[in-house]
């Protein structure tokens, strides 16, 4: 969350805000640039009109359910609902698993109609702050919009929040109260919930596995619902879309290694948000890599003509350390792990992303998770060779085939490591 202080920065020009690529790797929240605000986040808030304000101190709507848990300041946290002022079937405004084929103008108006309440809490601590975190909790575990009364401090006000990890959302002030009307708890986080003896990795794959989305997933993971009592605690929602995605992911990995492998190379496309996706699948024991290609004016490179990218992959053991690019990684991972599960079959696995002036404000990495998702729905070109598929990506993607060669680990690998196939 960016406090109102940051919106206040200092006058800033067009020229970049750091050289080498940086901003790819920090997206606003690092400080890499060694500055106390990011530049590229004080210009998406000034090409940003203002949010109309909102008249009264009293706010209630039906929430989609949404729950928002800041991070500055971490143990110190401010947490609270999301909420439009409206009522009904508001579940449209946080289900990103929906949003495909919208456009970043329609995404972003729908999700500036969200409210956000702020009660600071202590998130390693939070039993001893009363009601409003059991009614956070409670909304974050509730199956279908249910209707919230808030008030606040003051009329809420300010900016629209932007976010490379999560999706966009309107004005907030601090809330003195909020009310939860009566709603369904989703029934495998419900169980998560009221077992304290259960691990929270093993409450994330359990929900998962009984049909649960990622997103509602996320959100109860994030208001201290999983994991062994002594353990519980507020996690940042920034933070709680990421580890999701990764255990999630993780677990999926480990089964897909001992499936057979695809027996051709493919290469599926997609092309949404500005977007162009090609994602090859080689048949070989899994390995996954991911590279991003930020094109000038696209939203973290804001240089005039250099295109920045990321490049971040595992072998078969899996990664060590946390990917350098950061969430988009691991929920392109999830996705892959997903289509590759159903399929039972393995594969190396190389996501190229091509991000283009278009996509010129952060949304979150719901965009990378559903967009590979939808991408691996449709029928795959395939080829006999590796080489039989350049011609295709060159004719799709704008980068050449040489350049992302050049940068592929994973490729480069697989082009002079022995296989157990050439014996035979």
């Amino acid at each position: 969350m960016v406090s109102e202080e940051f919106l206040g920065t200092a006058p800033f020009t067009d020229a970049p805000a750091v050289k080498n690529g940086l901003c790819v790797i920090c997206k606003g929240s690092r400080n890499l640039c060694g500055r106390s605000r990011c530049p590229l986040m004080a210009r998406f808030y000034s090409s940003r009109p203002s949010m109309p304000e909102i008249e009264t101190k009293d706010v209630g709507g039906s929430s989609p359910p949404s729950v928002f848990v800041g991070r500055y300041g971490y143990p110190k946290v401010d947490i609270g609902p999301l909420l439009p002022q409206e009522y009904g079937d508001t579940s449209l405004l946080d289900m990103p698993e929906r949003w495909v084929g919208r456009s970043q103008a329609s995404i972003v108006d729908m999700r500036f109609r969200l409210v956000r309440g702020k009660y600071r809490i202590d998130a390693k601590d939070f039993r001893k702050a009363g009601r409003i975190v059991d009614s956070v909790q409670e909304l974050a575990l509730t199956a279908r919009p249910v209707d919230v009364e808030t008030n606040f401090t003051k009329k809420p006000k300010g900016r629209p929040v932007l976010d490379d990890a999560v999706q966009p959302f309107g004005p907030s002030a601090r809330i003195e109260d909020m009310t939860v009307g009566n709603g369904r708890f989703e029934r495998s986080l419900e169980r998560s919930f009221y077992d304290t003896d259960m691990r929270a990795t093993d409450a994330v794959i359990a929900s998962y596995r009984s049909g649960t989305r990622v997103t509602e997933i996320e959100k109860a993971f994030s208001v201290g619902t999983m994991g062994t009592d002594r353990n519980r605690r507020f996690v940042p929602t920034r933070w709680s879309i990421t580890a999701v995605d990764d255990i999630i992911s993780k677990d999926l990995a480990e089964r897909v290694k001992h499936f057979e492998t695809i027996d051709k190379y493919r290469v599926y496309f997609w092309n949404q948000l500005d977007n162009r996706w090609a994602i090859v699948m080689m048949p070989c024991s899994w390995r996954f890599e991911m590279m991003e290609a930020w094109y000038p004016k696209s939203s973290w490179n804001q240089s005039s003509s250099r295109v920045d990218f990321e490049v971040d992959h595992e072998d078969y053991g899996g990664r060590t350390r946390y990917a350098l690019m950061g969430g988009s990684y691991y929920a392109a991972r999830l996705a892959v792990c997903e289509m590759l599960e159903r399929e039972r079959r393995s594969a190396g696995v190389v996501v190229m992303r091509e991000i283009h002036p278009g996509y010129d404000i952060p949304l979150g990495v719901w965009n990378i998770r559903e967009n590979v998702r939808t991408a691996l729905i449709y029928d795959p070109v395939e080829s006999d060779t590796l080489e039989g598929l350049w011609p295709h990506i060159d004719a799709y993607m704008d980068i050449g085939h040489d350049e992302w060669k050049a940068r592929s680990e994973l490729i480069r690998e697989w082009r002079v490591q022995r296989r157990l196939d050439e014996f035979y």
